[in-house]
């Protein structure tokens, strides 16, 4: 369901657990947040990741990429900070994965700064940049005007 984009499939079985008394677990929640994602339904995702602490399932670095990235997707780059914000209180370390998403989205909304401020952040929780991570950054900063700099 997530690889097809079929957000309401995904939706539908997360939904169906219930019916069949399985609890949903963090696994089940992330592919339904991804695939809500990539449906561009990134409300619907954050709904689920809220729905999570009321079911006492706890995200991990997975479930917040997914909704990291539905928030990207969706061009919402402060939603997706807010949602890194909440991950580290929550003491989920974010990877480089989740560093590349927050940067992308701050580059749909020429965050040029912020899309900086990651850049620094990666190297400073000892993490590597790689291609994606200067690309994005550098992409965020074309699309600002401020390529010169």
């Amino acid at each position: 369901c997530e690889k097809g984009q079929q957000w309401q499939a995904a939706l539908h079985l997360l939904r169906g657990m219930d019916d069949e008394s399985v609890k949903a677990d963090k696994i089940s929640y992330s592919a339904a947040i991804s695939a809500c994602g990539k449906g561009g339904r990134w409300q619907l995702a954050l709904d689920l990741l809220g729905e999570m602490q009321v079911r006492t399932v706890a995200p991990d670095k997975v479930t917040y990429n997914a909704a990291i990235s539905a928030c990207q997707q969706g061009a919402q780059w402060q939603l997706a900070l807010n949602v890194m914000d909440v991950m580290q209180t929550e003491r989920v370390s974010p990877n480089l994965i989740t560093y590349n998403t927050a940067i992308s989205a701050c580059e749909k909304g020429r965050q040029w700064q912020l899309s900086l401020e990651l850049l620094t952040a990666i190297q400073a929780q000892s993490l590597t940049p790689d291609e994606i991570s200067y690309s994005a950054a550098i992409s965020a900063c074309e699309k600002s005007g401020r390529w010169e700099r």
